[in-house]
């Protein structure tokens, strides 16, 4: 048992050695800084010792047949070259899949990342309008903001504030206000720069609100 151990794992040695040397000189010119002789032969060796345990998770008494049959010796030596010769191409699959399950799991991450982002510029002004504000010692009273507003940024604001939607669309501030579209998205610039109303970018495009200084100023000039 102890010379028919000795022979298999001699048999295993050598395939793997063989299968690493026919890797080195088939790719070793297509690939040198990833193909190097002592690495294929590592790995060609690894490969083929791991052929009795595929064996076995295959349920095949292979091994146990090589015992007093040179036919079925042979037929080991053949899977252990194979499986020496066949080790490149199992790690370079398995380095390609990792990649690419990392690669997909970026990419993944990036786009919850932008969506949670997304999703953080649109509810920050709905809780702004929904969440009622304490006024600090220092803060000035409402009647006390003297910001003008022309007829057209005043008309713009009241339609943010009672509106039907919070966050409201181009089209449907200029069809609500019978203006075009170059006026109403000036008259949204100065708001937005006054600190007035807000603009987020979402999946349905942009859209405007009010803010709370906006919400105030509305309320002083009632």
């Amino acid at each position: 048992m102890a010379n028919h151990i000795f022979i298999l794992a001699t048999v295993m040695l050598l395939a793997g050695i063989f299968g690493g040397l026919v890797n080195y000189y088939m790719y070793g010119d297509n690939d040198p800084d990833a193909t190097s002789l002592p690495r294929c032969l590592v790995v060609g060796i690894g490969a083929s010792f791991l052929v009795p345990v595929i064996l076995d998770l295959v349920n095949s008494e292979l091994i146990l047949e090589t015992q007093g049959d040179p036919s079925r010796l042979l037929i080991f030596t053949g899977f252990c070259l194979i499986s020496a010769i066949a080790s490149r191409f199992f790690i370079t699959n398995m380095s390609d899949r990792i990649l690419d399950a990392a690669r997909h799991a970026k990419e993944q991450s990036e786009s919850v990342h932008h969506d949670l982002h997304v999703i953080k510029n649109e509810l920050l002004p709905l809780i702004d309008t929904e969440t009622e504000q304490d006024l600090e010692p220092e803060e000035e009273p409402i009647t006390q903001y003297d910001e003008e507003l022309d007829v057209t940024s005043s008309k713009a604001l009241k339609m943010l504030a009672t509106g039907r939607y919070i966050f409201r669309s181009l089209a449907g501030l200029c069809r609500e206000s019978n203006n075009d579209e170059a006026t109403m998205l000036q008259t949204l610039s100065v708001l937005v720069s006054r600190s007035m109303a807000g603009k987020v970018s979402g999946k349905n495009g942009v859209r405007w609100h009010i803010t709370e200084k906006g919400r105030r100023i509305l309320e002083s000039q009632m």
